[in-house]
């Protein structure tokens, strides 16, 4: 019995402990900081219209390239419009012609594609999605780039 009291002790001060320990919770480091939004801001912000690809809306076009030596790397986001012509379900398809300083250069029938063989120097590059019988569907993007030695 007597031994058997240390072990009760040890067993009320452990669980004492840790049912104690719940509530203790640190508080945050940082202060929220609050703005105040001003209504003539909110007025003036673009508005970018969200677009479902299955939609009949307008397609969109998105460009983000990059150079690397006398190369452009581009890669497109084009909603709502396919460049598989064995996709004729619920998308528009089409295909995209690259112009180098205003000279058609090439058809392109896929989203990332690289454009090889240019001079060094300045460049203006314009993309333009159409159908495949080269109607415009009324998506361009034209971009400089910078062609070093």
């Amino acid at each position: 019995m007597k031994k058997i009291i240390p072990f009760y002790i040890l067993f009320i001060l452990l669980t004492g402990i840790i049912c104690g320990c719940q509530k203790d919770l640190p508080k945050p480091e940082t202060k929220p900081k609050i703005v105040s939004l001003n209504r003539s801001n909110i007025l003036h912000a673009e508005i970018v219209p969200v677009f479902y690809q299955y939609s009949k809306e307008f397609p969109s076009l998105f460009v983000q390239h990059e150079t690397k030596g006398n190369q452009v790397l581009v890669e497109c986001i084009v909603n709502g419009i396919s460049f598989r012509e064995s996709d004729h379900s619920k998308q528009k398809v089409g295909k995209m012609i690259v112009w180098v300083d205003g000279k058609r250069n090439s058809e392109v029938t896929s989203a990332a594609f690289i454009i090889k063989g240019l001079s060094p120097g300045g460049h203006k590059l314009k993309l333009e999605v159409v159908k495949l019988n080269n109607d415009p569907y009324g998506l361009t993007k034209e971009f400089m780039v910078n062609i070093t030695r």
